[in-house]
């Protein structure tokens, strides 16, 4: 989608605050089910991003694996949690999450002094002898799936593990 530069950076920015104020409902958020639906929001504005940038199929995919599987298992397995202890008003913060939230936030200044320095030219495409060169020949959708069966088989793998291991957890609970 080719956007004129003004439209395009009011959408980008649009899509960031709602972001960020997703991302702090998240976390700040002291409600288990208001706090999924807020990584929900989270994750349907993260699917959006890669629409500007023509990167269709990856928003689909974001949208039904994210947003359609995963998330909705987030709250499937938070409706089965004992919600009485949510229910007191009363919040203080500990120690760990005074610890936690220092954390955070230097891990976010680092972040923030590293991603400007960095040299993103040549990360996104290396070329080696086993890939594809004739990168003109073939959609985007068939780059996708050579590069999940050859360079990013082993995590693609590994998620496949971890998404059969939550459904696991979740019928378990279901069951009890």
């Amino acid at each position: 989608m080719d956007l004129p530069g003004p439209i395009h950076y009011i959408l980008v920015a649009l899509l960031g605050s709602v972001l960020i104020l997703g991302g702090l409902g998240v976390v700040l958020l002291t409600n288990p089910i208001y706090s999924a639906f807020s990584l929900g929001l989270v994750l349907v504005c993260i699917s959006l991003f890669y629409i500007p940038s023509n990167s269709f199929f990856v928003a689909a995919a974001q949208l039904l694996i994210y947003v359609g599987a995963v998330n909705v298992l987030i709250i499937f397995a938070v409706m089965f949690m004992n919600g009485s202890e949510y229910s007191n008003d009363s919040y203080f913060w500990t120690i760990g999450d005074g610890v936690t939230s220092l954390i955070c936030t230097s891990i976010l200044f680092s972040l923030i002094t590293t991603i400007p320095d960095t040299s993103w030219y040549g990360i996104i495409w290396t070329t080696r002898s086993n890939q594809i060169i004739e990168q003109d020949l073939i959609s985007n959708v068939q780059q996708i799936g050579i590069h999940l069966s050859t360079d990013f088989y082993l995590p693609f793998e590994l998620i496949s593990i971890i998404l059969l291991v939550s459904l696991i957890g979740a019928i378990t609970m279901a069951r009890q």
